[in-house]
């Protein structure tokens, strides 16, 4: 088989690709063994002739003939691509490619407590979500890090890696379930000689997220190049970015958070828009050290000492005695400007901790001639910590005006008023703050055979293995509050004396009384009592997944235009985890005795749990097992001068899973090589699946604290836990992809340039999906009865809640195009070496969102930059390469776009107010477009130093505004860390 080094998306199907490329060497492409290898830089064609007797398995199939060509436009990212971009995770590389949106990572999901998934790298193709994108090593299926089946880059051995394939289309015929999205398949270098070492060190403009990488592979063939040994290790120490204080400080010095806010006036039928854009946003129900905020003592606030003060409301708001303010708004309880001091939505890490270690080792053995029999282990863990707020967030508490804690001038004010207690709010300033630690650990055994056999006169290519994979994952959180307690240990009384928990039974269990007006640190006992340390919310989950798989390609005959090649083969698959959890969030069975750790106490549920104020897991177990045989057809169709070359590619794939039975998938496609000099045509049209994984179907219970939950039945915001709950019932997700493209590669005219276009359509059907907590609410309260059995509102403190489970009952549609262009410039202006320019973009037309359910409209979320799918999303590099220094300017960029477009715009006769058609004053996010440098220069051929800044001009992410007190940013699509240094040393012997 003919092997060339390319950097263009055309003859295989393979797109141009190079994202985060900053040079031309290392996209690897079947290419026909017809077509003469066009010129390259020298170290591509070294490249090139090393290989030159490997089979190249383009991942858009698993025809692995030669000359064969995948109708399915995949995008190829070659090893010197990866190493000039200079990042410590290859997921960071891929993940700039425009096709990838809502991919996730460190930066991502460092506001959240109870996911799992804090510094999980995981790719979303088309904005489909990583779950609908199917990731491969070697072609073979991963053990996900998490109960939703993904797997996490940070554990691939990826100073190994040669290539990623990506996939931009549905796949699922060919690899099974998943691919909906498409598939990205890492390829690593199984005959890798020698010893090779990488080194790289970071660090932001403001000082922090420091970072350490090193990296070494070693690789050595024994008996006569026959037992082949490679071995690879890795250290990567990311510093993170820490959370900022309340208020509007963030980390470090940057100065961009405005705790920007989508302000709910309450209003939905006056003319007026019921969203109001607004920076500022002050939170009106507490402070950072308290804040009385209902009765006729509304506006009392304390200060660090202790002493009581008038808040400053922001609006030139003024207390209004019913828990309202005047010049506010109501609907979400927020004022603008003011006394910002106590909004917790600054003191979110930017960006997870992360540590991660990494062991691979693969030996194969030659036992004939291009046969092969291998086994490979790869041991890792991922480490990260952050912090998702700062203090203890309580809005709505009952405090006795007898409290002893209480200023004296406070309880005079409250015998005037003729009460005797009154609601207060705390951000509780004073409370250490929560801190979410995860630690993954992955383990992951394949054994293996692969290679060649003749059968009737006709070599097939075989491939076998099993893996058996293990991932440990295991979540603790510091400093989270046991609300019970908490509410226990801030009703003091003096007896005999002493300042007591006015509870005797709280007493009796150990209730310490806390004093929450100031900023007085708790005693140790207190805290060990209100937020037990040791005994912190805690989830222990064990996912295993066992696949063998067998899978065979060979060419049985010829037709009048070539040789007909076949694919086929067969996989089973069973997946399994089991999640332990405390017994404070998990609740202890009435018919098991309590665990001495966690003794019995009558202010806790111990049968329900859902005790801490948040990162209440449970416990849960599940399984499923999946059967499945496919078959793969390539038909040559035409190949002469006068017509060109074309063929016709079909798949069709059978697959049992055990929760829901049989489903079919197939494509249909081909290409074209047109008489027209360069031009090639492609389609194909799949029908795809992803069946529910375990998460979606056996998931334990998980239960969110929203804090500042709007309750529009009382116009007031209140304090709810969300329950999310697995569905046995869900069926798989049943897509219909469909793609065409048009390709023009190297023309005889104009050698160095490459064009590409390719759209396509992708309908998704049975979509598990789940509405929000506040459209249950919302729509409940609009007349539709169907949604008011799940929640309550009203109820005792501590027992409000939103069920949320998920259904096969929504539809997605999305369309768009990828457009790719690239030229090659050899001796620019009489300079040695090459010069390059490339660009890449992807463009969403339409993203459709179906709920599926009665009074619920779609929404298109193309072009809402609040969520993943932007209007456009592009990627440009320019690389000059002299052979022995390159110079790379990239650039990125996102288009402007809206917060959503179900938003109704307007500024006076505004019709009413919807959940599915709110209006709102103000609706549009800026896009954003960030610069990147970087620089190579090597000493001879063994060793070289590079250095990068990413986001030369630290440039601020734009603000994502939200409803409540969160951060308002979009990681996922804005820088949200500011410039970053880059500087390290590759060497290979």
């Amino acid at each position: 088989m003919k092997v060339t080094i390319a950097i263009h998306r055309h003859l295989a199907g393979v797109s141009l690709a190079a994202v985060a490329s900053m040079a031309l060497a290392g996209a690897v492409r079947a290419q026909d063994a017809a077509t003469p290898p066009t010129a390259a830089p020298q170290a591509q064609t070294e490249d090139a002739g090393a290989a030159r007797n490997a089979d190249i398995v383009v991942t858009g199939s698993r025809i692995t003939t030669s000359g064969f060509n995948a109708p399915t436009p995949t995008t190829v990212i070659g090893e010197e691509q990866i190493a000039n971009n200079a990042q410590p995770n290859i997921f960071n590389t891929v993940a700039q490619l425009p096709s990838l949106q809502g991919s996730t990572g460190a930066s991502t999901g460092t506001f959240s407590t109870s996911s799992g998934q804090q510094g999980l790298s995981s790719f979303s193709l088309r904005g489909l979500g990583p779950i609908r994108t199917l990731t491969l090593l070697d072609g073979q299926r991963v053990v996900g890090a998490n109960v939703t089946g993904v797997p996490d880059i940070s554990m691939f051995p990826q100073l190994l890696v040669k290539r990623v394939d990506v996939v931009t289309g549905g796949a699922s015929a060919s690899y099974g379930s998943d691919a909906v999205g498409g598939v990205v398949n890492f390829i690593t270098d199984t005959r890798f000689e020698g010893f090779k070492g990488n080194i790289l060190g970071s660090i932001t403009k403001y000082g922090d997220d420091e970072t350490a990488l090193v990296q070494a592979a070693w690789g050595k063939s024994f008996l006569d190049d026959r037992l082949h040994v490679v071995l690879s290790g890795e250290y990567d120490h990311e510093g993170g970015v820490g959370a900022g204080d309340f208020g509007t400080d963030l980390a470090g010095s940057r100065d961009w958070y405005r705790a920007t806010t989508l302000m709910n006036t309450g209003q939905l039928n006056n003319g007026l828009p019921q969203f109001n854009y607004r920076d500022y946003a002050q939170p009106y129900q507490y402070a950072r050290y308290g804040l009385i905020n209902n009765g006729p003592l509304q506006g009392i606030a304390f200060d660090r000492n202790g002493t009581p003060y008038n808040f400053n409301y922001g609006s030139g708001g003024q207390p209004l005695g019913n828990g309202q303010v005047s010049n506010c708004f109501r609907g979400n309880s927020f004022c603008q400007g003011g006394d910002l001091s106590g909004a917790p939505g600054s003191g979110a890490s930017l960006k997870s901790a992360l540590e991660r270690i990494n062991g691979y080792t693969r030996i194969g053995y030659d036992f004939a001639d291009d046969n092969e029999a291998y086994v490979t282990v790869n041991v890792a863990q991922v480490k990260t910590s952050n912090q998702p707020s700062p203090g203890y967030n309580r809005p709505s508490l009952t405090v006795q005006c007898a409290n002893p804690f209480l200023p004296q001038l406070v309880r005079d004010r409250c015998a005037t008023a003729g009460i005797t207690e009154f609601s207060f709010g705390s951000s509780n300033g004073a409370f250490p703050d929560p801190r979410v630690h995860t630690d993954r650990r992955q383990y992951r055994f394949v054994g293996g055979l692969k290679g060649k056999i003749g059968v009737g006169g006709t070599d097939w290519n075989y491939d076998a293995y099993y893996e058996h994979g293990i991932t440990i994952s295991d979540i603790r959180v510091r400093d989270i509050v046991l609300q019970n307690r908490y509410v226990a240990a801030t009703n003091a009384i003096t007896l005999n004396g002493a300042v007591v928990c006015a509870d005797p039974a709280a007493r009796a269990a150990g209730c310490q009384p806390i004093n929450i007006f100031g900023g007085f640190t708790p005693s140790d006992a207190a805290l060990a009592y209100v937020a037990p340390h040791e005994n912190g919310p805690f989830q222990h989950t064990k996912l295993t997944q066992d696949v063998a798989s067998l899978n065979f390609s060979g060419n049985p005959f010829e037709l009048w235009a070539g040789p007909v090649s076949v694919a086929f083969g067969g996989e089973y698959r069973r997946e399994f985890y089991r999640v332990n959890a405390d017994p404070y969030g998990a609740g202890v069975s009435p018919l098991s005795p309590n665990s001495p750790d966690y003794p019995a106490d009558p202010l806790l549920n111990s049968t329900l749990g859902s005790n801490w104020a948040a990162g209440n897991y449970k416990n849960g177990r599940g399984k499923y097992e999946v059967w499945e045989g496919y078959l793969e057809v390539d038909l040559p169709l035409i190949d002469s001068d006068a017509m060109g070359r074309a063929n016709l590619n079909g798949a069709a794939r059978v697959t049992n899973y055990s929760t829901s039975g049989t489903v079919w998938t197939w494509k249909v496609g081909g290409t074209w090589d047109t008489p027209l000099d360069g031009i090639r045509l492609r389609a194909v049209t799949s029908r795809d699946v992803r069946a529910p994984n375990l998460s979606e179907l056996f998931a334990a219970p998980t239960v969110t604290t929203l804090p500042n939950f709007n309750d529009p039945f009382r116009n007031q915001a209140v304090q709810v836990f969300q329950n999310t709950i697995g569905n046995t019932n869900l069926k798989p997700e049943v897509a219909r992809n469909t793609e065409l493209g048009i390709v023009l590669a190297r023309p005889s005219w104009l050698p160095g340039l490459s064009l590409s276009f390719d759209y396509y359509n992708i309908k998704l059907s049975g979509v598990v999906s789940t509405l929000s907590a506040d459209q249950i609410v919302r729509f409940c309260f609009e007349g539709n009865q169907a949604f008011c059995g799940g929640f309550q509102l009203d109820g005792p403190q501590g027992t409000n809640f939103v069920n949320v489970q998920p259904f096969n009952l929504a539809s997605w549609k999305t369309s768009g195009f990828d457009i790719e262009a690239s030229y090659q410039w050899q001796q620019p202006l009489g300079l040695p070496g090459s010069f390059t320019v490339r660009a890449l973009g992807t463009h969403i037309r339409k993203f459709i969102v179906n709920a599926g359910i009665a009074g619920v409209d779609p929404v298109d979320q193309a072009g809402a930059n609040n969520g993943n799918t932007p209007d456009w999303k592009w990627l440009a590099v320019q690389t000059y390469d002299s052979g022995r220094f390159s110079f790379t300017v990239q650039e990125r960029w996102i288009s402007d776009g809206t917060f959503g477009n179900q938003y109704v715009v307007c500024q006076s006769s505004c019709p009413a107010s919807t959940t599915n058609h709110p209006t709102i004053d103000y609706n549009r996010m800026k896009g954003a477009f960030y610069v990147d440098i970087g620089a190579t220069f090597k000493f001879g051929e063994n060793l070289s130093i590079y250095g990068k800044v990413d986001n030369l001009f630290d440039k601020d992410p734009v603000a994502a505004p939200q409803t409540n007190t969160g951060l308002d940013i979009n990681p996922a699509l804005y820088d949200t860390l500011g410039r970053i240094y880059r500087a390290g040393v590759r060497f290979n012997f």
